[in-house]
């Protein structure tokens, strides 16, 4: 058991804690006293956190090398961080996971808004895979097993270090099976149909639960129609389509390995003679595509983040607003097309106005916007945590 008095304290310079207490869950370096003994701590201690006149504020872990020096865990400055604790914060999130869903298929833990800064924890029945993005949450390692084996007692553990978040908190890349054994890919169930998910050679988790409603939104819109599935990855979007009463479905990805889960899930779905693959780079497939006068019913273009930092901003916005360009020609009269966006610092305004731009005369109407589904909850006071946006047109 840790207990709070024994941490070493942090504490913050003077008339820098009313964030905190209005309820953010991050302290930045330089609201930080960077005393010698501050920087000395080891990335990932635990530490209690004091305002400038000694109050304290609750207990957080801690990277002196990293722009968010202070991740909060509890406001209780009485509060053991021990396996008591960290077990109830995950039965927590499972109690509400299982009323969301009848099947056990979804994100498990979604780091801050779950109160487990820096941890995601991907659920698919009795597999379990775990990304520790912070410094704290790495050290949290035993804690975590423990809880998962007397919750859940899964039949796979995954570590999956491989996400490139990491390196901001100066830890390594890695990818471990910690209990029992991995075997390629894994079927997982949503929305009804079967799908595979690869996390040793695929992103993320192995797969993106985030997109869950927006599948299901989309899938409506399919029937009797010729999709174009972009950016398909396993084939979340397309399969569901086609399951859904597609005349057909292309699913276009540059990833072979990708194409080849989501050929695997179409046949497993009994519609693989709708669904044709294509390993191409979507912007090439665009513009090769309406040279061709190519049209479909529904158009799907869900790209990974043109947006990583603040500085891609004005590049990324660029490159949604040309994707919307090129996508619209695409989409017959009468058709749909359904854009997203998972770049956190692209907010819902400036990619709606970026999509709407990229339409140009065209004429057509917005249907739905859409965003990541309840098993990625939003922190109310980290818009960061609100990343996935959806819009769905209908076009003249």
């Amino acid at each position: 058991m840790t207990k709070p008095d024994s941490l070493p304290p942090i504490r913050l310079q003077k008339g820098r804690s009313s964030r905190l207490r209005a309820g953010h869950p991050w302290i930045f370096s330089n609201e930080v006293e960077m005393t010698e003994q501050a920087k000395s701590l080891a990335p990932g201690s635990l530490v209690r956190l004091v305002d400038a006149g000694d109050e304290a504020l609750g207990s957080a872990y801690f990277n002196p090398h990293s722009l968010i020096a202070a991740r909060l865990l509890t406001r209780d400055p009485c509060q053991p961080i021990d396996g008591h604790f960290i077990k109830s914060l995950i039965e927590q999130s499972l109690k509400l996971r299982d009323s969301l869903f009848e099947r056990p298929y979804y994100r498990l833990i979604h780091a801050e808004a779950d109160l487990l800064p820096g941890l995601i924890i991907d659920r698919f029945d009795d597999i379990v895979t775990i990304q520790a993005n912070s410094a704290g949450a790495e050290t949290l390692r035993p804690l975590l097993l423990e809880a998962l084996e007397a919750l859940l007692s899964p039949r796979v553990i995954i570590w999956d270090a491989s996400s490139p978040i990491r390196r901001l908190e100066g830890l390594e890349s890695g990818f471990e099976v910690l209990k029992g054994q991995l075997d390629g890919p894994f079927e997982l169930s949503e929305n009804g149909a079967v799908f595979l998910a690869d996390p040793n050679a695929g992103q993320k988790t192995g797969w993106f639960y985030d997109q869950r409603p927006n599948r299901a939104m989309a899938a409506r819109l399919a029937k009797g129609r010729r999709v174009l599935d972009l950016y398909s990855y396993a084939g979340g979007f397309g399969v569901l389509a086609a399951l859904n009463g597609a005349e057909s479905v292309l699913c276009a990805d540059r990833s072979e390995q990708a194409l080849s889960l989501a050929r695997l899930a179409g046949d497993k779905n009994g519609v693989g003679d709708k669904m044709a693959f294509e390993k191409t780079e979507a912007f090439d497939y665009l513009e090769k595509a309406a040279s061709k006068g190519e049209k479909f019913g529904l158009v799907i273009a869900d790209p990974p983040a043109f947006v990583k930092s603040k500085k891609d901003l004005a590049q990324g916005a660029k490159g949604y607003r040309k994707l919307a360009r090129l996508c619209q020609a695409l989409v017959e009269p009468g058709g749909f097309l359904v854009l997203a966006s998972c770049s956190h610092h692209m907010t819902p305004e400036m990619f709606l106005k970026e999509c709407v731009q990229g339409l140009g005369r065209r004429q057509g109407r917005i249907l739905h916007q859409g965003f990541a589904g309840p098993d990625h909850p939003v922190h109310p006071h980290l818009p960061e945590s609100a990343y996935l946006k959806a819009l769905f047109f209908q076009l003249d």
